[in-house]
């Protein structure tokens, strides 16, 4: 412990990191620089640097990722579609590699020896931490204080906080009722009042959605316009990855969108159950899809589907910066060149129904589908012989198991 000088900690400025702090503080003798992502989690940062201060820290980094957070990351995974066990949005796995990524950069800004983390040894984010920092600075150490500390109970941690003079508000006194992670694609609960997966969750526990019964009678009409796979405007007005993120998820929350209570597989063993909210992801993943429909040829958009199990479990075990998802989104990468055009939706109370799509990228072809004389564009004569190649193998293995009947 004494060979490390510089430590640089993920820090929110709530209870159990300012704990961390201390305890880093206490246990390495080293200097702590504390590092705080605005990834849109909705919260007021500064009481974070105050903080920080008040517990002797002089080194603080707050920055504001959100741009960086949608455009390097939310949206390359968008471009697959990328669907954790067919439903979770990855809302939690797609930030962590950026928090990653960023406290690496601090090290190497500050001569820093060592990262430390909050996460804790039962969950993902460890694995997402360490993966990352291992692909981008494998000489860095890793400290994750709740794989090693003594501390075992809710209890002695507030008791070490009373005794460090740091602050304990009342409602964290208790055990709290669930716990939250957010940002701007989304927001998790997990824990306590939700770990039975028989009872629904209560209200309470949604925070960026008005429940569906509740959202307004009347549809909302939203048009995304798309370029390379990515959205780019809504209602023909041009906005920044963040921004245009920001202004769905208004959509969402307004029309009850975006709701899933979902039992998922972790990385480390075990099945936990969570309560997601991501509005404007689940407008996006709708949109996308339509848009890829018009625009995709037919095995480029199979194969695409194929890979996007496996590309959602590489983001969902921590594997952002590993050759495999960089392989993996290459292909992807190439698939949305011409995934550009514009998709009408249609917001209802909790659905997202795709009314329109249209692309000068159109693969679409009205002479070839219509029901009405095509002028030759499609020979129906040609089916035959098309039918019968397809079927040569079938007949095939017929006559072969008829004969061992026989």
């Amino acid at each position: 412990m004494s060979e490390i000088k510089k430590i640089v900690l993920s820090y929110s400025g709530g209870l159990d990191t300012s704990i961390i702090l201390k305890w880093l503080q206490q246990q390495y003798q080293a200097e702590i620089i504390t590092f705080t992502a605005d990834l849109g989690q909705g919260e007021e940062l500064e009481p974070a640097r105050k903080k920080a201060e008040m517990m002797g820290v002089k080194q603080i980094y707050i920055d504001d990722l959100r741009e960086e957070f949608v455009r390097d990351f939310v949206f390359p995974m968008f471009r697959a579609n990328a669907l954790y066990e067919g439903t979770y949005l990855l809302g939690t796995s797609i930030a962590r590699p950026l928090i990653a990524k960023r406290l690496v950069e601090i090290a190497h800004e500050t001569g820093a020896d060592a990262i430390a983390h909050g996460a804790t040894g039962k969950g993902n984010d460890q694995v997402r931490f360490e993966l990352t920092v291992a692909a981008l600075d494998p000489k860095l150490e890793v400290i994750a204080p709740w794989r090693i500390w003594d501390f075992k109970s809710r209890t002695d941690l507030i008791d070490f906080a009373e005794k460090n003079q740091i602050p304990v508000a009342k409602d964290k006194r208790g055990e709290a009722p669930f716990s939250v992670d957010a940002n701007l694609l989304h927001s998790s609960s997990e824990g306590k009042v939700l770990e039975n997966p028989a009872e629904e969750p209560p209200p309470y526990v949604f925070m960026r959605t008005v429940a569906p019964e509740d959202a307004p009678d009347k549809a909302t009409y939203v048009e995304i316009g798309f370029e390379k796979g990515d959205p780019v405007s809504i209602d023909g007005k041009a906005l920044s990855p963040a921004e245009l993120l920001t202004a769905l998820n208004e959509l969402g929350r307004d029309n009850g969108i975006g709701r899933l209570d979902l039992v998922e597989n972790r990385f480390v063993g075990m099945k936990s159950r969570g309560v997601y909210e991501t509005p404007g992801g689940t407008i996006l993943l709708a949109a996308h899809r339509a848009m890829e429909s018009l625009t995709l040829d037919r095995e480029a958009a199979h194969l695409k589907d194929s890979i996007m199990p496996r590309y959602a479990e590489l983001i969902y075990y921590g594997f952002w910066f590993a050759p495999e998802r960089l392989m993996l989104q290459a292909l992807i990468d190439k698939s949305q060149e011409h995934v550009e055009g514009t998709v009408r939706l249609k917001l209802y109370k909790g659905n997202v129904i795709v009314v329109g799509r249209s692309s000068p990228k159109s693969l679409y072809s009205d002479a070839l589908v219509t029901f009405e004389d095509d002028r030759g564009a499609y020979d129906q004569k040609d089916a035959a012989g098309f039918i019968r190649l397809n079927a040569l193998r079938l007949r095939t293995l017929a006559a072969r198991d008829r004969l061992a009947k026989d």
